[in-house]
């Protein structure tokens, strides 16, 4: 007899996870968590007649369980993320209500709240189980456990309709990208490609052909479509601007029409979610989000927002016009002003020209084998571990796949890693995220924590090693700071370990942090090593990478600003909101935080799924918070000399001990005290951005 492909607690054998079998036995799976649930509410409802509860008596028993769901239900969500497939997606779609009821019957159980609540009463618990059980209490009630019985099952109607039109969402999302498609087959129309991107397209469009013998990069055909390295690629170095305006016009109009349309999905779900934040007693979704949030205010998000916007509205403003001219000289049209679709590609010309910098050029310096290298080594340093790959010890669901074991300064393992670098369009979701495997966790038996790390950078070629561009070389690193705070968490308590319980504006702080090692020259230059002479990568380029982290500041900048105050105000409940949909709203708030207006075709919300399928609806502005933070952190190093590795070691150790290892266990703001000695400013992120020079006088 097989034994069952789900169990907790260890590695998940992903390739056992066929259709079939997920079908057969995750319904087991309900039925095992419903059976301990009834078990505990039948333990607890005697306990609770004790004069004093015990923790491990209530909180052990509802980790186990919950732990059980989380393993087994993110086994799935993982596949459907990184190996997506319409079997898979039917049975992510029929078992999701099943999960949500689930949920919703943990949340809002009336005799697990008491219990809670009695265990608090009962005990003066220290700061760390104190923070826990005050978290715990209100996720509660934001699951409505204090609701009446009609309010509540609403509630549970919505939660459930919430998660099937984000599952749709996300499911337009990739169905529009991989939908559109242009086979190119004159030269003229992919001048200015680099050849990697050539190889790529031409080897795509010889699979969708379905043509004999070997893929022509030089003589096509070449398949141009919408998935990230090939659509910034394009964006940036094509010069058929008339197909630069197609190709923009597909990406930004995803999902917003035909039978993958999300414009009606997203009315729902912000509507939905309106609702639900005013059974629960908030005036919006946006009051309700940064109630749990470290912001925990609307009005400090604005204001920070805002601190950002005027320096950054300004800048952008010069770029344009600096950008605008140069072009001009360069043989644009006179009377004609830049699109969107031209933006990248004159920047890139400037660039170019402002910083003699070719980024395309430079991948042969960025092999992803000594990115990690590097990435490794500069960890090591700073916070005393060594990083040592072990891909045959773990099941893996693509052979691109890697694996890593974290050890100790005595060599001992305390954490290990799954590596899903390369961009596989047709069946991956884009982006790049880290994802929790296992959780760490001391009671009953000894699990170590193992991270999910998801890139979607260039693969490689048929000659060459994925060669990396600095921007993937950034994400790679974001990604790994994510994952340090799950695996190098030293919180016994499961609740409160790695990026548990750690509120949602702060968690990006490792991430960032981990960035702006990039730029540092000692780290850079010990990674960049050309993949075929070995040569290093020269101090000039480096200062290059330098200046470019400045170039476009303002308006990259403000982008990003213009999301999140979208996000901010489509969830807020305000006047100037009435009678308005998103869109509407939207081109409204554009006004402040675009230079180039959105053009009609631009439905950039239909496929924001930050939003409206992950985790960030009314949380996109933790970026930018989670930047201040990070770049404060980091100007610690910098005060101590970035060139004195004794200084430098000194600092990550108490970085590892206070961000990395403590997690929820307290507030993100005692944490960074703990760790910086003080409150954190926003002065390194605006010279960080470039915008100093603008800030005094923007800000008056």
């Amino acid at each position: 007899m097989e034994t069952s492909i789900f169990n907790y607690g260890e590695l998940p054998e992903f390739k056992k996870f066929t259709s079939d079998r997920i079908n057969k036995e995750f319904p087991s799976v309900i039925d095992k968590i419903n059976l301990e649930f009834k078990n505990i509410e039948n333990f607890l409802s005697n306990y609770l007649n004790q004069k004093n509860l015990d923790w491990d008596k209530v909180i052990n028993p509802l980790n186990e369980v919950n732990e059980i769901l989380r393993w087994s239900w993110g086994v799935i969500s993982h596949l459907n993320g990184v190996k997506n497939s319409e079997s898979l997606r039917e049975i992510y779609s029929k078992f999701l209500p099943e999960i949500i009821n689930l949920s919703n019957k943990f949340g809002q159980s009336k005799i697990i709240y008491k219990a809670l609540v009695k265990l608090k009463e009962t005990n003066n618990f220290d700061k760390v189980k104190s923070r826990i059980l005050d978290k715990e209490i209100l996720e509660m009630e934001h699951r409505g456990i204090s609701l009446n019985i009609d309010d509540q099952k609403e509630f549970n109607v919505i939660s459930e309709k919430l998660g099937k039109l984000s599952t749709n969402f996300s499911n337009n999302v990739l169905d529009a990208t991989n939908a559109w498609f242009l086979i190119l087959n004159d030269k003229s129309q992919i001048e200015g490609l680099p050849e990697r991107v050539l190889e790529l397209m031409s080897i795509s469009a010889h699979e969708y052909l379905k043509k004999e013998g070997e893929a022509d990069p030089k003589n096509g055909p070449w398949k141009l479509s919408l998935d990230i390295p090939t659509y910034t690629a394009f964006m940036t170095y094509a010069k058929d601007r008339n197909l630069r305006e197609n190709l923009y016009k597909a990406f930004v109009s995803r999902a917003s029409n035909g039978k993958n349309n999300n414009c009606q999905i997203i009315e729902e779900i912000l509507s939905l979610r309106t609702k639900q934040a005013n059974l629960l007693g908030y005036e919006s979704w946006a009051e309700l989000s940064l109630s749990t949030k470290m912001a925990n205010k609307i009005k400090n998000v604005e204001k920070l927002l805002e601190e950002l916007r005027k320096p950054a509205f300004k800048t952008a403003k010069n770029e344009l016009e600096k950008l605008n001219k140069f072009s001009k000289e360069n043989g644009f049209p006179p009377f004609e002003a830049l699109e969107a679709w031209d933006i990248s590609y004159w920047s890139e010309i400037l660039r170019k020209e402002e910083l003699n910098l070719d980024q395309e050029s430079l991948r042969p310096w960025f092999p992803l084998n000594d990115v990690l290298k590097g990435l490794f080594n500069l960890s090591e340093n700073l916070f005393e571990i060594k990083v040592v790959e072990a891909t045959n010890e773990a099941p893996v669901w693509n052979d691109d796949v890697l694996y890593f074991n974290i050890l100790n300064k005595d060599d001992n393992k305390i954490a290990s890693f799954y590596l899903d670098p390369y961009s596989r369009p047709e069946s991956k979701r884009g982006g790049a995220w880290m994802d929790e495997c296992l959780n760490k966790n001391n009671h009953g038996r000894n699990i170590l924590p193992v991270a999910y790390l998801v890139c979607n950078q260039t693969p490689p070629s048929k000659d060459k090693p994925s060669l990396m561009s600095f921007d993937e070389v950034q994400t790679l690193f974001h990604e790994f700071g994510h994952g340090l705070q799950h695996m190098l968490t030293t919180v016994n308590l499961p609740q409160a370990a790695g990026i548990n319980n750690v509120e949602w504006d702060a968690v990006e702080l490792p991430s960032q942090f981990m960035e702006n090692w990039c730029f540092h020259k000692k780290t850079l230059l010990n990674i960049a090593k050309h993949y075929e002479t070995g040569e290093r990568l020269s101090d000039e380029n480096f200062e290059k990478l330098v200046k470019n982290r400045t170039f476009n500041c303002g308006m990259a900048t403000l982008r990003q600003l213009h999301f999140a105050i979208t996000d901010l105000r489509i969830h807020s409940n305000i006047k100037s909101n009435k009678d308005k949909n998103s869109e509407e709203i939207r081109k409204e708030i554009a006004r402040d935080t675009t230079v180039i207006n959105p053009i009609q075709e631009d439905k950039f919300l239909c496929c924001f799924s930050h939003i409206f399928a992950g985790g960030y609806s009314a949380g996109y502005y933790s970026y930018k918070w989670a930047e201040v933070l990070s770049a404060d952190a980091f100007s610690m190093f910098e005060e101590a000399d970035l060139e004195n590795n004794q200084n430098i070691k000194k600092i990550g150790k108490k970085f590892k001990d206070t961000v990395l290892s403590l997690g929820g266990s307290f507030s993100p703001l005692e944490v960074f005290k703990l760790f910086r000695g003080r409150e954190p400013k926003t002065d390194s992120l605006i010279r960080h951005l470039g915008l100093s020079s603008v800030t005094q006088e923007a800000c008056q």
